[in-house]
């Protein structure tokens, strides 16, 4: 997923991008609340987690703005104050979560995982594709009762092209949902890491077609 997080303590911040960036996702960080706003507005997010406290423009006001916008993905809102009045003061504002700090990673994930699901609600939580089942709550690959272990940036290339099964995807859409929007990433290194999902995947009946120009496709061997 492409994470936006707004966030004034680095040293909290960059624990948060941490376990992100591990679990594969991009991370777009900012600062300054005005800033976080300029970028959601022309580039949009998967989801964004956003600090009450920012200098530029707060939380609860570039909550307000993002669903203003009519920009639906989920936010969850940081914040060191944990009085039930500002949580329904955050929740009101447009917030789909309210995380009270100081609180463990584990749990900011995990309630990044349960609202993630919210995204694409059409999508059943297993899907078989080839020879293969994917399990979307625990992000889990499995052929029939063993689990085939691929690297995180694979696993959200695979998650990418199975949501979007038998369609093309630019390499654009994938660098940005793997690094960020605006990253200085070689497109070289999407390029690596699709050879070595298809390689991996050819054994399950799964297929990665490349169009030159337009992007990727995923689909079962039998549908070519």
């Amino acid at each position: 997923m492409r994470i936006v997080l707004v966030e004034d303590n680095q040293m909290l911040a960059q624990g948060i991008q941490k376990v992100l960036l591990d679990e594969g996702h991009s991370v777009d960080y900012f600062i300054d609340g005005s800033f976080a706003d300029q970028h959601l507005e022309h580039e949009g997010a998967d989801l964004a987690i956003i600090d009450i406290n920012l200098p530029g423009l707060d939380g609860i006001s570039l909550t307000k703005n993002i669903r203003k916008r009519n920009q639906i993905f989920p936010i969850i809102i940081l914040t060191a104050r944990g009085a039930t009045k500002d949580r329904v003061t955050g929740l009101d504002a447009g917030a789909d979560d309210y995380l009270v700090k100081p609180f463990k990673m584990d749990e900011l994930y995990a309630r990044i995982r349960a609202l993630s699901r919210r995204i694409n609600p059409l999508l059943a939580p297993r899907e078989k594709i080839g020879k293969i089942e994917f399990d979307r709550n625990s992000r889990r690959i499995f052929y029939k009762n063993f689990e085939i272990t691929i690297n995180r940036r694979e696993l959200t290339l695979f998650e990418i092209l199975l949501n979007k099964k038998g369609q093309y995807i630019s390499k654009s859409h994938l660098v940005d949902t793997q690094y960020g929007v605006g990253a200085d990433v070689n497109t070289n290194a999407i390029e690596i890491s699709i050879s070595r999902l298809r390689k991996i995947l050819s054994n399950y009946n799964i297929n990665i077609t490349t169009a030159r120009g337009i992007g990727y496709m995923m689909d079962d061997l039998a549908n070519e």
